[in-house]
């Protein structure tokens, strides 16, 4: 009995001490990780708040040479990596008044003035919404060491809103120049001193493009299996070259397409989706017909933040295709207006009035417009497009009037009526309201009105649905059913009652 106690008291005591040698081996690997990991810059920052995939203005640097030490382009690299973190962490810092990631991006120096900035601005009830769209950089100076680099960055183009009690007070773009220096320190480069050189008002100075036919007698165009997901898994472009040329033989000389925009990638823009949507480009050129592009679709942030992203996307875009044969246009978004509520009229066509000024610098051979959701929108930014768009689902028996009125608006610029319909649904959500009979003398009387006054037009749209996403419409079926039904086409493929009047009276 006595033995088989030690036993115990024995193998209790062997276990005890592999627990603890267990703790302390555990112990020690974690503080040696610790220590070898210490400079690692991707554990060494506290903050989140970090430029990947969340600001990417467009930078051009002037690579000339320098005095001092010669410097590599790796290094330029993570110079502008570094910069760019710097410039963001101070955005986010100025918008919510907090200090998350300054120390990680400034050195003591330089902190102390950002600092008194945040408490000023957080007392008086003041924050800065901003972002920067273009950097011109030039290294100056490389030291010796390589710890000390002098940097300027000429015509910076700046955009601010400065709030006061949460209402806008200011609005304002600038073009500066800076002049930096940095420091490398923990392995990246830190901001040691900042001085504005010079700042004045931005003006962008653009000129109009005119539209290469006015004679627009178009559809808004998706696959009929595939509406709102025309670039996904099931693209088929003999599908779609087979609808082009029953657009064609309609009578029909122009289409619009949408371009989602996270669809598409965002700002890194997938390359699979471009050549797919080369492929609908090519095809419309083979059987003659022109295409309006909408470049956003899906999208209604607008946050100034976000902008570099989408003026990415645009660019990519727009860059590819700009001297496609079959673009007609470019349009910007798709009823914008409709974000006015949620996001702010503001903050909506100051985006939309630098993506103008972005697709128009890159492109200069093809048109601007925006599609707006109706008339009393239309005139917004007239001065900025080459054409102006609007959209018409009111009342048909106001639509001349209407017109008529914004075109003694608008006497300088084309005008188009981009989208306008009925749809056929006359089912469970709207007894007695829509039927093929009153679709097809809906447009035998509107296109009696664009016959004469000559307008030209873009009809929603060639096909009838089976399934409109939720994203487009959300799940209640009295929205997404006669959505469904505004096609001159039945989904199972015969023409409608409509389709007579699908290009002429």
């Amino acid at each position: 009995m006595v033995k088989t106690n030690k036993r115990i008291l024995r193998g209790v005591l062997m276990l005890t001490y592999l627990v603890i040698i267990g703790i302390l081996l555990f112990l020690v690997s974690s503080v040696f990780s610790f220590l070898n990991t210490g400079a690692d810059r991707s554990k060494m920052l506290h903050t989140e708040v970090k430029k990947v995939e969340q600001y990417l203005p467009k930078v051009t640097w002037v690579l000339d040479g320098n005095e001092g030490r010669k410097i590599s382009e790796q290094k330029i690299k993570s110079v502008e990596n570094d910069y760019l973190d710097a410039w963001y962490v101070k955005h986010i810092a100025y918008k919510t008044n907090t200090r998350v990631g300054i120390e990680d991006y400034f050195t003591e120096s330089a902190r102390e003035n950002i600092y008194n900035i945040l408490d000023y601005n957080k007392l008086n009830k003041t924050s800065i919404e901003s972002t920067t769209l273009e950097h011109n950089l030039d290294i100056e100076f490389f030291s010796e060491d390589g710890q000390l680099i002098v940097l300027t960055d000429t015509n910076t183009l700046e955009y601010k809103k400065v709030f006061k009690d949460d209402k806008l007070v200011l609005e304002t773009t600038e073009i500066s120049t800076y002049r930096y220096i940095l420091l490398l320190e923990d392995g990246f480069w830190r901001i040691r001193h900042m001085v504005k050189e010079t700042s004045e008002k931005f003006e962008s100075s653009l000129k109009r493009t005119s539209i290469s036919n006015t004679n627009i007698k178009g559809i808004n165009y998706y696959p009929q299996a595939t509406p709102w997901n025309m670039y996904g898994d099931e693209f088929d472009i003999n599908i779609i070259k087979n609808d082009f040329r029953i657009i064609k033989k309609s009578g029909l000389n122009s289409i619009r397409i949408f371009v989602p925009y996270e669809d598409f990638g965002k700002a890194n823009v997938n390359y699979k989706k471009l050549e797919k949507l080369k492929l609908v480009l090519d095809t419309a050129l083979e059987i003659d017909i022109k295409v309006v592009v909408t470049l956003f679709d899906f999208y209604g942030n607008y946050d100034v933040l976000d902008w570099t992203l989408n003026q990415r996307h645009a660019e990519k875009v727009v860059e590819t295709f700009k001297d496609h044969e079959a673009i007609l246009a470019w349009d910007v978004k798709n009823e914008p207006n409709l974000d006015f509520d949620s996001r702010g009229k503001e903050n909506v066509t100051a985006w939309l009035d630098f993506m103008i000024i972005l697709i128009k610098s890159i492109d200069k051979k093809h048109p601007v417009t925006i599609g707006w959701s109706n008339v009393e929108s239309a005139t917004i930014l007239k001065d900025k497009v080459d054409v102006v768009s609007f959209h018409y689902y009111e009342d048909l028996s106001k639509f001349e009037s209407d017109y008529l009125a914004l075109k003694e608006n608008i006497n300088d610029k084309p005008i188009i009526l981009q989208e306008f319909g009925l749809s056929s649904y006359g089912g469970l959500w709207r007894p007695f309201v829509g039927s093929d009979e009153k679709q097809a003398e809906y447009y035998k009387e509107i296109q009696k009105v664009l016959t004469k006054n000559e307008i030209p037009f873009m009809s929603w749209t060639l096909y009838d649905f089976d399934n409109v996403p939720k994203e487009v419409l959300g799940r209640l079926p009295w929205r997404t059913n006669p959505q469904k039904k505004f096609g001159f086409i039945t989904s199972s493929g015969a023409k409608k009652l409509s389709y007579k009047y699908i290009s002429k009276e």
